[in-house]
């Protein structure tokens, strides 16, 4: 009796502690990709100069922008959207997890209800070329953007916007 009560004592021990194991849980298919980031938006011509830096393109210093996957969760599509920050835009684009690229491909359609179309090219992420303020390695990410409905660039001298800057850490000595 002994022995049975042994036993059964260890196999409630056993499916207990198997019970408690966790799942690993996976990312998105555009984990490489995705992220909170803090950029700064510059003012270029077609050559890829500087025509207005972000102190006098609009006041609008550091902000902060999201990428992530879509509700497909596939590898070759993510969204990016500047969180209503910049322009008010959030359109999808196409993407390389493995080159770390994405862009539009054209012109495509602003997703936030803005009746226009945005143009992201030439995308990037950079892993561990920035640095946060602390002087840690950082991602970093760098892309083009225009506007169908924005008239500043004819008016101003310029072509497009840069968008640069570095993947939020979620320190406060970072922010």
């Amino acid at each position: 009796m002994k022995k049975i009560l042994s036993l059964a004592i260890l196999f409630v021990a056993t499916v207990l502690f198997a019970s408690c194991e966790k799942d690993e849980i996976g990312g998105t298919a555009t984990e490489a990709t995705a992220g909170d980031w803090y950029v700064t938006v510059t003012a270029v011509d077609d050559a890829g100069k500087t025509v207005y830096e972000d102190a006098d393109l609009f006041g609008l210093g550091r902000i902060h922008m999201l990428t992530f996957n879509t509700s497909e969760n596939v590898a070759d599509k993510m969204y990016v959207w500047d969180n209503k920050a910049f322009w008010n835009f959030k359109v999808q684009t196409t993407c390389d997890q493995k080159a770390l690229t994405f862009s539009t491909n054209g012109a495509a359609k602003n997703e936030t209800g803005d009746p226009i179309d945005v143009t992201i090219t030439d995308g990037k992420i950079l892993p561990g070329v920035g640095h946060q303020n602390n002087g840690s390695p950082a991602d970093s990410i760098v892309f083009y953007i225009s506007f169908s409905d924005d008239t500043n660039p004819a008016k101003y001298g310029y072509s497009k916007y840069k968008v640069s800057g570095i993947r939020y850490s979620g320190l406060t000595e970072n922010d």
